[in-house]
């Protein structure tokens, strides 16, 4: 068994968890048994539907808190006519407002409101109980009730102390208490501390051997307590960004990224370390040998495949380009708009359409109103690009760290050229400069009003001046080593 481990996933999830279900499909191609542990607390969605949303299948999925019970991965299927049920006989009346319901009983100072998982069913995620103006409990469900969160009154606001998860039949399968950050986890035999050690002892239910493989994605608050109990499993660390501070580095000393700087002290316990390009395979054993003085195994496998090359079946849209991500602040995706609104002085017929989810999307969204380019630049929202890249003429980014990059190599698989800065890894991996795209130098001194002019600037070479046909060819070239049976290749060859 593989297991993989990782924190949280969203409705806008980050490369980190696009990469896990490229892997989970071509463990799946090459026979590999796989699970994805995820360790973050998820009270606001059913992580199911996170994880279906995303390409995930159920039974590839673990949840911490709900690993030491009998419930499983499942979709919200709790609903409005079971929860009645346990009223019993007592009174009460019901109104709807989209996918909220309150419940209040007559002759008492309760009221329930239920939250649905949208306006048109009548399938419950959660229900808050209030009792004498006071939040007393939340319960959260899928098939069932999964656990209920208890609340007190406190400096005149609901304060959680205890979380109780269940099992199937409404059993008790273990409790949290919690203080702020203070955590405790009571099990029927042990008294657990911290989440860490809760990670640490779910790790050790596994009951792994030499045979099992633990890969994880993301170390933070869980990477020395999946190491103190994985022993025989064989450990990888999986690498997403770039692993150090060029600025605090010298010839002496190097400042890991915080994300990897344990994994790394840790190289003894580690079996081998994956980067998703030969630029940061060969920079991280330089760095291993200079300034820790060992040589760890270090493997290439991109974190993304494709299954083919896509070619449009009809013309693309002439000067039409495309951008997708997250939409947060590094991202920096307000430089391609204001880059986009600069060049179509020159390129009348220019246009952006920006694809996916963010805390940025409002900002955005006044931006594109400031600039009045509403006509030529659009918010998508998140959608499935598979069939989608090959409409546009060209991919712009502009990020200033890419680990690998998995949209710019949909792009390439697409034919699409690519715009963006001169940066590790991504870009330098899948933009040869003047052969299918350009990269725009960059420094940290640099303002950015010149970056924006120095997008724009590309935008109008590419649409005036590049032989567009011989772009596309040499994205098509560069995307064949990512095709899926070479990553599966790969993949077989670390895991064995």
């Amino acid at each position: 068994m593989i297991y993989n481990f990782n924190l949280g996933i969203g409705w806008a999830s980050s490369g980190v968890e696009y990469a896990q279900v490229y892997r989970a499909k071509i463990l799946r191609k090459i026979g590999k048994e796989a699970r994805f542990v995820f360790t973050d607390m998820f009270p606001r969605d059913n992580i199911q539907h996170m994880t279906e949303n995303i390409g995930f299948l159920d039974s590839e999925v673990l949840w911490l808190y709900t690993f030491f019970t009998d419930c499983r991965i499942s979709p919200v299927t709790y609903t409005l006519g079971r929860l009645e049920e346990t009223f019993g006989r007592r009174d009460f009346t019901c109104s709807r407002d989209g996918a909220r319901v309150k419940y209040t009983f007559p002759g008492t100072d309760c009221y329930y409101t239920v939250y649905l998982v949208n306006e048109k069913e009548d399938r419950v995620h959660r229900v808050e109980m209030v009792a004498g103006g006071c939040l007393i409990r939340k319960d959260y469900y899928t098939y069932c009730r999964i656990y209920s969160e208890y609340y007190a009154p406190l400096d005149r606001k609901a304060h959680l102390y205890l979380r109780r998860f269940f099992n199937e039949d409404g059993t008790t399968a273990y409790e949290e208490i919690t203080d702020g950050d203070f955590v405790m986890y009571r099990f029927p035999d042990r008294l657990l501390c911290s989440k860490e050690e809760l990670v640490g002892y779910m790790v050790s239910r596994l009951s792994l051997t030499r045979k099992d493989t633990v890969l994880i994605d993301r170390t933070t608050g869980i990477g020395q307590a999946i190491l103190q109990n994985a022993s025989p499993a064989r450990v990888g660390i999986v690498i997403h960004a770039d692993h150090f501070s060029e600025g605090s580095t010298d010839e002496e000393h190097i400042l890991w990224n915080n994300y990897y700087e344990y994994a790394f002290s840790q190289h003894r316990r580690i079996r081998f370390y994956i980067a998703s390009t030969d630029a940061q395979n060969r920079l991280l054993k330089k760095q291993f040998l200079q300034y820790l003085g060992v040589s760890p195994r270090v493997v290439t496998i991109p974190v993304g495949s494709l299954d083919g090359l896509k070619v449009p079946e009809k013309s693309r849209r002439r000067a039409s380009l495309i951008t997708a991500s997250r939409l947060a602040e590094e991202k920096h995706v307000d430089w391609l708009v204001e880059a986009v609104a600069a060049a179509r002085g020159q390129v009348p017929e220019v246009s952006l359409d920006i694809y996916g989810k963010g805390g940025g999307e409002e900002r955005l969204r006044a931006l594109i109103e400031k600039l009045h380019c509403g006509d030529c630049v659009r918010l998508m929202g998140q959608q499935d690009l598979e069939n989608v890249y090959q409409n546009y003429e060209a991919y712009l980014s502009g990020s200033t760290s890419e680990g690998f990059g998995l949209t710019l190599m949909e792009a390439a698989g697409s034919g699409l050229p690519i715009i963006g800065f001169d940066v590790r890894y991504g870009n330098q991996n899948f933009i040869d400069d003047g052969k299918n795209g350009y990269r725009l130098p960059v420094s940290g001194q640099m303002e950015k009003e010149e970056r924006v002019r120095g997008l724009a600037e590309c935008i109008v070479r590419l649409f005036t001046e590049a032989d567009l046909e011989s772009f596309r060819q040499h994205s098509y070239k560069k995307a064949e080593k990512y095709l899926t049976e070479r990553v599966e290749q790969r993949w077989g060859k670390v895991l064995g």
